[in-house]
């Protein structure tokens, strides 16, 4: 029986930041008012979420410039992991450095081989202000990763180099929603 009402459920779908905007490339604030505005925000993030059928969203994804993400991702063992992380920070990545398929819901319908560790360890605190430790791994842990750089300003292009980057930048081009990506593009 449920007790809960499902994330996302009281959520709007809001418009997703495309690669180049200023908003994805700066440090978000952080969070310091633990109010209602904060808690439509995480339903705003679930709902945009699931309506692109994503894993993870960062606030500065759909233009909320404050450190706050979400996610419901599978790990390599298939276990499901939902919640979300308010003022993240990334205390662990480590273990194995693995090169996998890498997609972002703000370079849509791109991937690239993206290297992550295989373990990460997110701490921060819950929409109540009480702390949270997520541990990872696989796939999730990747997640995890990822959704901490976009925080810090960083998209996945952002890490890659040689003729990864260049592949990448040549599709991101040819993208239909290029003329966005500003200096990607």
């Amino acid at each position: 029986m449920r007790n809960r009402p499902i994330p996302g459920s009281t959520g709007r779908v809001q418009a997703m930041r495309i690669l180049g905007d200023p908003v994805l490339h700066a440090p978000c604030g952080t969070v310091t008012d633990f109010g209602p505005d904060l808690s439509r925000l995480i339903e705003d993030l679930f709902a945009t979420m699931y309506a692109a059928r994503g894993v993870g969203l960062a606030a500065n994804q759909i233009g909320v410039p404050l450190r706050v993400f979400v996610y419901d991702c599978p790990d390599d063992e298939d276990v499901r992991h939902l919640g979300h992380v308010i003022n993240p920070r990334l205390v662990a990545a480590d273990g194995i450095a693995v090169r996998g398929a890498e997609g972002c819901l703000s370079l849509p319908g791109l991937e690239a081989g993206t290297e992550r560790f295989d373990r990460a360890v997110v701490e921060g605190v819950t929409r109540e202000g009480e702390p949270v430790r997520v541990e990872g791994t696989g796939f999730f842990a990747r997640c995890l990763q990822h959704e901490c750089d976009h925080l810090d300003g960083t998209v996945y292009a952002d890490r890659l180099t040689g003729l990864r980057r260049t592949r990448l930048l040549r599709a991101v081009r040819r993208a239909s929603w290029s003329a966005e990506a500003g200096p990607y593009g």
